[in-house]
């Protein structure tokens, strides 16, 4: 049977973090003298916060890291608050679709390279709200640029995703860095156009930009919408799978550590001007997925009768990408390969999420029913509202980015005693 860890055993929402094992990657690389200031967008989300924390350490000494974040409701500082003491991290708290957040940023901590991180990525959300994924994904990377453009940096990191190049049929090659780009959903759609924004950027004013498209990461510290944390913590729960059509659907899945060394290898042997793939090895059916998983929390999963004891199917999104398939040959001839087998790092991850997923963002529990296909208008309005109200960022309906409540919080507080944040032109309400 599963078993569960008592709340009564972990200390409160602030300071759960002091508990938590330090995540990082394991390369190491030359620092580069050209380097010095990085700038990550999305630092306190998942994926980035991972590169925020392993180059903090990794690099100590040589290079500062500014972790950029608005704090929406999938961030945390919890993510980094392990380094609130390290003399080279800071914590800017800032919008990439706001211009002078941006610029104020990079000319405050004299940025000479950027990580561009911060997005919207929920497949499963972008098909009702779409608005919002063009908003920060498209504007705010052409935001981004623009600021770039006028302040000059070294090198450009736009991390962009496999699912730019549209679905991939059972029996199709994997694709390389040159296919073309054939978006199938509002998500993907979006990121493709900020792939051109950085093209374009790149040709016509040199900004010294080089494209990553990954597949699908997984980890601690991910928020629990993803399939991986989400059904781990309704398993945790004692609660049934929401498994989306019929469970043939796979994807490749690659451990965070292993990402964050993908990202430490582009940052130092990449070139300016290419694109790579981070690929996996390990390609996973949805319901191949759900078995393990099961597995894990100690529930019988031998049959596929013992396994959808535990699931219900759902309705399938408007469209659904059967598979992805990328070869990252490229990348592995700058030395990177992958080290962490899929189960190997599900089993760490699921032991995360029993651990500290109940506390680490708060109430999650929203998070964890089905996702709505296409919501109405009034539906969307309700749950922007419902989401803003919740907010760790602000419960101000008319106040979207709620800086005067991050402000007052015990995160942004710890951070500022520490030295460790910046008072922002224009983000804070006056």
């Amino acid at each position: 049977m599963p078993c569960s860890i008592p709340s009564k055993t972990l200390k409160d929402h602030a300071s759960i973090w002091e508990d938590a094992p330090f995540l990082k990657g394991s390369t190491r690389f030359e620092p580069q003298p050209d380097i010095n200031n990085i700038m990550i967008t999305g630092g306190a989300g998942f994926i980035a916060s991972w590169v925020v924390r392993h180059l903090t350490k990794t690099y100590h000494g040589h290079y500062n890291i500014i972790s950029f974040d608005k704090l929406d409701y999938c961030a945390t500082l919890n993510n980094t608050a392990q380094l609130d003491k390290e003399s080279n991290f800071t914590f800017y708290k800032g919008d990439i679709t706001k211009h002078e957040d941006v610029m104020d940023c990079l000319r405050k901590h004299d940025i000479d390279t950027v990580m561009h991180f911060a997005a919207q990525t929920h497949v499963d959300l972008s098909f009702g709200n779409s608005n919002d994924f063009t908003s920060t994904n498209v504007v705010g990377t052409h935001v981004l640029l623009e600021c770039v453009k006028l302040h000059g940096v070294e090198k450009f990191i736009h991390v962009s995703t496999d699912e730019v190049y549209g679905e991939v049929k059972d029996d199709g090659k994997d694709l390389l860095e040159d296919a073309l780009l054939l978006p199938t959903n509002p998500y993907a759609a979006s990121k493709a156009a900020a792939e051109m924004y950085v093209e374009a950027y790149r040709k016509s004013f040199q900004v010294p930009a080089i494209v990553v498209r990954s597949n699908n990461i997984f980890g601690e510290n991910q928020f629990p919408e993803k399939v991986i944390p989400k059904f781990s913590m309704l398993l945790q729960r004692n609660e049934q799978l929401s498994l989306h059509g019929d469970g043939t659907h796979t994807r490749r899945y690659l451990y965070a550590g292993d990402a964050a060394d993908a990202f430490d290898t582009i940052l130092h042997k990449g070139q300016v001007g290419h694109i790579y793939n981070v690929g996996s090895s390990d390609e996973i059916s949805n319901f191949t997925l759900c078995s393990m998983l099961l597995g894990e929390f100690g529930f019988s999963n031998e049959t596929k009768e013992e396994v959808y004891q535990h699931v219900v199917h759902c309705e399938d999104r408007p469209f659904n990408d059967h598979r992805y398939a990328v070869d990252g040959s490229k990348l592995k001839k700058l030395g990177w390969q992958q080290k962490t087998p899929f189960r190997e790092g599900l089993r760490t991850t699921v032991d995360w999420y029993r651990k500290y997923g109940e506390t680490w963002w708060g109430d999650i529990s929203d998070r964890l029913t089905p996702f709505p296909t296409i919501p109405s208008d009034e539906q969307t309005d309700q749950a922007r509202d419902t989401e803003l109200a919740n907010s760790p960022v602000g419960s101000k309906k008319n106040d979207k980015r709620g800086y005067d409540e991050v402000d007052g919080s015990p995160d942004v507080k710890r951070l500022k005693e520490n030295g460790h944040t910046d008072s922002v032109l224009g983000a804070v309400k006056v």
